[in-house]
């Protein structure tokens, strides 16, 4: 989202905005800001503030800090997730600064009266000595694994956390359900997102038509997400647009103009009237077509003079069988006849797959009888509530769907209210922390890492391996021991074909490194359909599907279990 000034801007300045990389929210670093207007230095949790108080005031504001950002478990009960929203959080770092009424109400918030030397440091915070590594977005991810690490001065990179979780968590659950869902569909098919109106608030429609396009949507109905986020726009008419028309009396202007050449049918109405009676004489067809609703005739008529070139029908406000596809098939060689083609159809109750595989019957019928070539591959859109379920259902039952209209389960992420990222100190001074439980998945991983994706003879990705900074990289052909990170039974050696490092610098703060730029939306997509290309079928399954390997080098696996006993209070039995 962007606020009220910059919905008044015209396309041309939008276009010069994206072209430059640069809005008026930009910090002057050339990175804009936030999309969303409401993520700014408040958008965190009061302790974040308390916190970062306790540690001025106890002189370890400035202490060097590193974060991991991760989560636990795999959402929908699947084996891998999608990351997603990076370019929020870089958005975010980039333009970092509280403002004179942000710091006014963190003092009025904080209920005790605190030092004014603590409000004037919070005068001066930027993210400026902040250092971001992250996988890539559009990655294809696992539990444990460090999406992000974040380095900085430990009273800063605090006030980071609430922010950043908040921004992966949605990003990357929404994109994983839209992957998901690709996956069912199948890659031929169509898939659009219709879940704006459904959407938990403006900000929920307008991340979920980012996020779903990120997971291999092709379209979204959403208006506004299209013209920020430059994502394909799809639409035609509802029931209530059907359901207004009485008569063909109604239409007032019956001309149109042919395609391709300038003379003008002038009864477009007598046109289709006259293609009508045709279907309902046609042998093939005899029985099926007969008497139909003329409001509904009267609506597709309106509708195809409006926009000859993208006629598409919602097909069951009466019957579908006995009326709307009739009506619209009427319709469309109408418009044939003129040099137009009709895009298809639309689904939106019933029994979809039954239904879908009738009106392709016609369709082809229609093509053979009266020599219309391509009517039977003519679109079949369904919609209704669908969710993988659905669409699962329909492979297996046999349908003739083209396209998805998917909306509600999709963008509320039904199946799965969040996907729990988490952000855990691993490190301070350069001294390594560890985060205990016992519920071992709760055990953090200590210290700064580096993380490689190993691939095996089949060009498939093996296992994730999380080693030391300063452990030497693993090498193509050569035996590496891999270790789960808490089980000791449970490793393996592997010798990789093909070795990855995921972690990129995005920030880089006052180390003077190369940065990652960041990339257009349409590289981030292409990114995850490339990344599910090259997973393996079983881990990507949705009946048992085999969990991924996530290990940490024996040296790490060592280390963690050294720091856990030195950490963890030796009982006493009485």
């Amino acid at each position: 989202m962007k606020n009220n000034d910059n919905t008044k801007k015209t396309d041309e300045e939008v276009t010069t905005m994206k072209e430059n990389g640069s809005d008026e929210n930009s910090s002057g670093r050339g990175i804009p800001g936030p999309t969303n207007p409401m993520v700014t230095p408040l958008l965190t949790d009061l302790y974040q503030f308390t916190m970062a108080y306790t540690y001025w005031k106890a002189g370890k504001h400035a202490e060097r800090a590193v974060f991991d950002l991760y989560f636990r478990k795999n959402p929908f009960g699947g084996e891998y997730t999608i990351f997603a929203g990076l370019e929020e959080c870089i958005r975010l770092i980039s333009n970092y600064k509280l403002s004179e009424e942000d710091i006014d109400f963190i003092r009025s918030c904080l209920h005790v009266p605190c030092e004014d030397g603590f409000f004037e440091y919070l005068r001066g915070i930027d993210c400026s000595d902040v250092e971001v590594y992250a996988i890539p977005e559009g990655s294809v991810v696992f539990p444990k694994v460090p999406l992000m690490r974040v380095e900085g001065p430990i009273a800063i990179v605090q006030l980071l956390e609430t922010p950043f979780v908040n921004l992966i968590n949605y990003a990357s659950l929404v994109t994983t359900n839209a992957a998901r869902h690709r996956f069912v569909a199948g890659k031929s098919k169509t898939l659009l997102e219709f879940g704006l109106r459904r959407a938990q608030g403006p900000d929920g429609g307008m991340g979920a038509s980012k996020y779903c396009y990120i997971g291999g949507f092709d379209a979204t109905s959403n208006v506004a997400a299209g013209r920020l986020f430059g994502i394909p726009l799809r639409g035609t008419h509802s029931h209530a647009f059907v359901s207004s028309f009485m008569t063909l009396d109604e239409i007032k202007d019956k001309s149109l103009r042919k395609k391709v050449s300038k003379s003008t049918c002038k009864d477009f109405v007598s046109l289709v009237q006259a293609w009508l009676s045709k279907l309902q004489r046609s042998k093939s067809l005899r029985g099926v077509f007969s008497e139909t609703n003329q409001s509904e005739l009267s609506a597709f008529i309106s509708y195809a003079l409006a926009f000859p070139n993208n006629f598409l029908a919602l097909v069951d406000t009466y019957d579908v069988i006995r009326s709307g596809i009739p009506n619209f098939c009427a319709v469309a060689l109408a418009l044939n006849e003129l040099g137009y083609k009709a895009v298809g159809i639309r689904l939106d109750s019933g029994d979809l797959a039954y239904l879908s595989c009738q009106a392709r019957k016609i369709f082809c019928c229609i093509e053979k009888e009266f020599a219309v070539s391509g009517f039977g591959k003519t679109s079949i859109t369904a919609s209704n509530d669908l969710n993988e379920e659905t669409l699962d259902a329909l492979n297996k039952q046999g349908h003739e769907v083209d396209a998805y209209g998917i909306g509600t389960y999709l963008v509320t992420c039904y199946a799965q209210a969040a996907l729990g990222i988490v952000f855990k100190l691993v490190e301070i001074n350069k001294q390594p922390r560890i985060k205990l439980s016992e519920d071992v998945s709760k055990v953090s991983i200590p210290c700064k890492k580096k993380i490689y994706r190993l691939y095996g003879k089949e060009s498939y990705p093996l296992v994730d391996i999380m080693t030391g900074e300063d452990e030497p990289p693993p090498k193509v052909g050569e035996r590496i021991l891999c270790r789960h990170p808490f089980e000791e039974s449970k490793r393996a050696y592997v010798v990789p074909q093909h070795v990855e490092e995921l972690l990129r610098c995005y920030s880089a703060g006052t180390s003077g490194k190369e940065t990652e730029p960041l990339p257009p939306l349409k590289d981030i997509r292409e990114r995850c359909i490339q990344q599910l290309e090259k997973m393996r079928p079983d881990h990507m399954r949705r009946l048992n599907p085999t969990p991924y390997k996530v290990s940490v080098s024996g040296k790490l696996y060592d280390f963690i279990h050294f720091l856990w006993l030195n950490e963890a209070p030796v009982g006493e039995l009485l």
